[in-house]
């Protein structure tokens, strides 16, 4: 599982600033549901065997995938520091959950395909969450997100669109949720590399 913990975390040789990228100082940067180890060796599993099934996808680590709740964007740091409150309270009030894990599909939805995900059900609690994020990015400056919001775990990307594929059954079982975190996410020629800023442990034991 993702090691995690509260304020800005950094790894060894990188400063936890973009400094020399496009954005300037800013940092590109989601909200997410960490998932538990079990469904990761499951999706580990699945990957294997789906890997003949897509040819020419480039798959997600496992030890990478999360349930996105709410994408950000780049910002500056001080910017996501002013969401933590605000994180801290949603995540406070929305117990862990188990979900299901099942169904393949793809993004876009139309003839070319881009990413291929599997579906994650969610409990109402976690739908509350995912409204509450949105708040809280909203009411911190984020531009509302106007796309609706549709659970999922990405499996792989397509270098280039692709002719939509045909999609086998697949069904993992259930993923426990128990933690938010808010990702700096990097891009790098062989995927994204995603790093905790700040983490919130779920139900009423994450703030007092």
């Amino acid at each position: 599982m993702t090691q995690s913990r509260r304020g800005l975390g950094r790894r060894s040789g990188d400063s936890g600033f973009d400094g020399g990228s496009a954005a300037g100082s800013r940092l590109r940067a989601f909200v997410a549901l960490e998932v538990d180890d079990a469904i990761r060796t499951r999706l580990a599993a699945a990957i294997e065997s789906l890997r003949p099934v897509f040819p020419g996808l480039r798959w997600v680590s496992p030890a990478q995938v999360h349930l996105t709740l709410r994408f950000l964007g780049h910002a500056h740091p001080p910017a996501l520091e002013a969401l933590h409150g605000s994180l801290a309270e949603a995540a406070a009030a929305c117990p862990p959950a188990s979900l299901p894990v099942s169904g393949l599909g793809v993004f876009p939805a139309g003839a070319r395909a881009r990413v291929l995900w599997v579906g994650i059900g969610l409990s109402e609690a976690i739908v509350d969450l995912q409204a509450s994020c949105e708040a809280a990015a909203s009411g911190a400056g984020f531009e509302p997100e106007r796309r609706p919001f549709s659970p999922h775990l990405t499996l792989g990307r397509w270098r280039e669109p692709a002719r939509r594929p045909e999609l086998p059954a697949l069904d993992l079982g259930q993923a426990r949720v128990e933690r938010l975190v808010l990702f700096r996410s990097q891009m790098h020629p062989e995927g994204a590399v995603y790093t905790p800023l700040a983490s919130f442990p779920l139900g009423p034991h994450s703030v007092g």
